[in-house]
């Protein structure tokens, strides 16, 4: 079977926090124990964090240093994290980040398009702007340097391994090039250049997102080599025809990132012919299944709150229009964040369309009433 990464869009409630790092070292520990004793209401995190907004051992944070645009509609973030932040990420990964906009601190997950280093400091992502995506576009467009911003720990299972295998395929579209970029950018400084092709979808030449460095790097490296597509006018690429653009990708270790279209198409191709495994795929989203039936009323038991929804409504929608709060990470299904009891009635998860009965624990910003129900939350 093809390898998924999906990554999380997290988007963490105020009182769900990240994982972040501790510390580790007994004697500091020990010391922050004692200060903690004479600076009580506040504790020797809060002192520091005066001092420095960085220097914060409860939370992980970062500051901007600096805003790159890259197209029209995307942009680079050039970040330092603070304490606690590691820098052996694998090449692929993404991390979280929390942005404080009115108040409330909105999360979203982006890959990492730096190369892991403890010399620079620094860290790199790169978001394109969606037009249903908020905060995108407020990093994009609105985000001043010099802004604190909350990081979640790197992860994802997406990664380019050390040392490189021989012969690699690299299959991206739009912002789906953003992990794979991390991967070059981490081969070059390695000098691990191998036999690459890598073919790159974009919907025009100016939307293509690192467009310089990308031909900088096929001009230094003959063995790597790049072939970009522009969807408007020349079509989408077709896999079926895949042995007249890359005749040996069967014997090709494959990354594939991009629209759903191309990933669904890949892993098709590449199951059909038995190379599954070759095969490693990072998806940005979740598919959800056709809606059936009518809905209901939802009621919140600890909160004595009912909300009467559609059967399109996730319940954690339902709750927050009613104003009840309840823990999220993802909202995509993934990160098991939103968990609550069903207490009553049955509940529809709306990707796979499967009924949960009463007495389970149920994904609430996946699952939606089906006929009246009871939540434990």
């Amino acid at each position: 079977m093809a390898k998924n990464s999906i990554k999380v869009s997290a988007n963490v409630a105020d009182t769900v926090k990240p994982t972040v790092a501790g510390t580790k070292n007994p004697g500091l520990r020990a010391l922050r124990t004692i200060v903690g004793r004479v600076t009580t209401p506040l504790l020797p995190d809060d002192y520091l964090k005066l001092a420095n907004p960085l220097w914060s051992a409860r939370e992980l944070r970062g500051r901007v240093l600096s805003v790159r645009r890259e197209t029209e509609d995307s942009a680079t973030l050039v970040i330092k994290p603070g304490w606690g932040f590691s820098f052996d990420y694998q090449p692929g990964q993404y991390i979280g980040i929390g942005v404080q906009i009115d108040g409330r601190w909105r999360w979203r997950s982006y890959s990492l398009t730096s190369a892991p280093s403890r010399t620079t400091r620094t860290i790199t992502i790169t978001v394109k702007a969606m037009p249903e995506g908020f905060l995108s576009t407020h990093l994009v467009d609105g985000l001043a340097p010099g802004t604190i911003v909350r990081l979640a720990a790197p992860q994802g299972n997406f990664v380019m391994p050390d040392p490189a295998p021989a012969k690699v395929l690299f299959l991206t579209g739009g912002s789906g090039i953003t992990p794979v970029m991390s991967m070059l950018r981490t081969l070059a400084r390695r000098d691990q250049i191998t036999d690459i092709v890598h073919l790159h979808s974009a919907p025009t030449e100016s939307d293509v997102m690192f467009a310089s460095e990308l031909a900088e790097l096929a001009l230094a490296h003959h063995s790597y080599r790049l072939r970009t597509r522009a969807t408007r006018t020349q079509g989408r690429l077709d896999l079926s025809r895949l042995d007249d653009e890359v005749p040996d990708w069967r014997e090709r270790q494959t990354w594939a990132c991009g629209p759903e279209g191309i990933l669904d198409a890949a892993q098709r191709c590449w199951s059909s012919a038995g190379l599954g495994e070759r095969l490693h795929l990072e998806r940005f989203a979740v598919s959800k299944a056709a809606v059936h039936g009518q809905g209901g009323t939802v009621e919140f038991a600890r909160s004595g709150k009912t909300a009467t929804v559609d059967a399109a409504t996730p319940l954690m929608d339902a709750g927050e229009q009613v104003g009840v709060q309840m823990p999220f990470g993802c909202r995509m299904g993934i990160c098991q964040s939103c968990v609550v009891g069903l207490v009553e009635g049955h509940v529809r998860d709306l990707r796979t369309g499967v009924e949960h009965e009463p007495g389970s624990r149920v994904q609430t910003c996946i699952s939606a009433a089906s006929g009246d129900c009871v939540l434990d939350v």
